[in-house]
Order: C-alpha cells, then structure tokens, then sequence
C-alpha cells in the first residue's frame, strides 16, 4: 500500500521508515507507544522550513519585477493549510495516514490541517532520504504548479494587517496565546492580537500559527472591513 504512494509522488525510499514517520499521526503516537517523538510532528517542523524556502526562491528567481511585499503573500498562498491540503488530495496522501481512534472517528483523514502537515512531513522524508533534489522535485511537482499571479487564492490575514497597520508610525501588533483546550490529538489554541496594547481580534485554530491568522482575520473584519 505505501509503494502507491510511492508511486503518486515519483519517488522511492531507500529508507522507508523515513515515509512511515511522515505518515504516523500524534495522536496515533499516543495510542500506540505514548511518545509523541514517533510522530511526524518533527518531520513537519523541517518541512515547512525547506518548502518556505524552496518557494521563495522560485518566486525570487521568476518574478524579479514583483516587490517584497507581494512575493510575501504569494508565497503564503501557496504554502497555506488550504493549498497543502489539495496537494494531499491529489496524491492521495489522507489514505495512508496512521491516525489514533478518536481521529479516526473524528474524519481526520480529511481534515485539512492533518492533511497539510503530512505534506510538509514527506517533504522532509524526501529530503532526508535523498536530498535537497529529492524535496524540490516534491515541491516542484505538486505545490509550485500554480502560482497565484494576478490574485491570491487564500488571504494572508497576518501579512495583510501589519502592511495596513504599518501604513502609520508607531504602531504595534503583538499575538498573545490566550488558552488551549482538547485532548492531545485534537488540540485547540486560542490566541488575541492587540494592536497599541489594545485587543482588536481573537481567533482558534489547531495550532498557533493558525489560531493568529483567525485573530488576524477578526481583527481585519473589525478594523479594515473594505480590505476582506
């Protein structure tokens, strides 16, 4: 079963424990041996460092006419949990996964921060098995294909607000985690964003960095509602 996936992303392990770690779930972890350093929960911390990586310099080298600010959010929209997830679609990748019961009865298989996670954790497979070539080829098959030219397909609530915020002096963002809530496999954060020391947003989402784009996003509907 795991040679079709193999098979899906054009690439053979040497090691294939290294793809089996990429699809163990934390919460399958948990369930299984109690330690969640079984878990692809490293693998996506490495991940998503080389695809940010990857990307930008695809857009550096492709789009020399274009600024910072908009190389920025094109990146973002093609990394997003939305955009991973489609990858994972594609490749089938949901099917493989090792997921614990409850995220098994929950439709974590189709739940598109898992989804996500597991694509930037065989994209670190790919790199620790066979290098740097072996992760751009992921990338550039199934994540650099369609770049958001003329308009973004997912906002970058986060990128947006500051630019809108910058537009004056002295002014300052900061995203506080608030609360955390839910069972290990299930984990809800909730983070506020004050801009000048005052809340203008709260958001929840399976991670931080997701729980600061919802707050990001609230706070946009409430300060620039003409930019959503």
């Amino acid at each position: 079963m795991i040679k079709d996936l193999e098979t899906a992303i054009g690439y053979r392990f040497k090691n294939i424990s290294l793809l089996q770690n990429a699809l163990t779930h934390s919460s399958y972890a948990n369930e299984r041996w109690h330690d969640s350093l079984k878990s692809n929960e490293r693998l996506e911390f490495l991940g998503d460092s080389i695809l940010g990586m990857v990307t930008a310099e695809y857009l550096y080298r492709n789009f020399p006419n274009r600024p910072e600010g908009d190389l920025t959010r094109m990146r973002a929209d093609m990394v997003c949990e939305r955009a991973l997830a489609q990858v994972a679609e594609r490749i089938g990748l949901g099917t493989h996964l090792l997921l614990g019961n409850g995220e098994e009865a929950g439709g974590g298989r189709r739940r598109d921060s898992i989804l996500a996670d597991a694509v930037e954790s065989v994209i670190a497979a790919c790199f620790l098995d066979g290098g740097m070539e072996s992760a751009r080829n992921f990338i550039n098959t199934f994540v650099l294909t369609d770049v958001p030219v003329k308009k973004l397909r997912n906002a970058d609530y986060k990128t947006a607000l500051q630019e809108l915020v910058q537009q004056k002096k002295n002014q300052v963002l900061a995203y506080t985690l608030v609360g955390e809530s839910g069972p290990d496999h299930d984990k809800k954060f909730r983070v506020e964003v004050s801009l000048n020391g005052k809340v203008v947003g709260e958001g929840i989402g399976s991670s931080k960095k997701r729980a600061e784009q919802a707050a990001a996003q609230a706070a946009m509907e409430a300060l620039f509602p003409d930019e959503i």
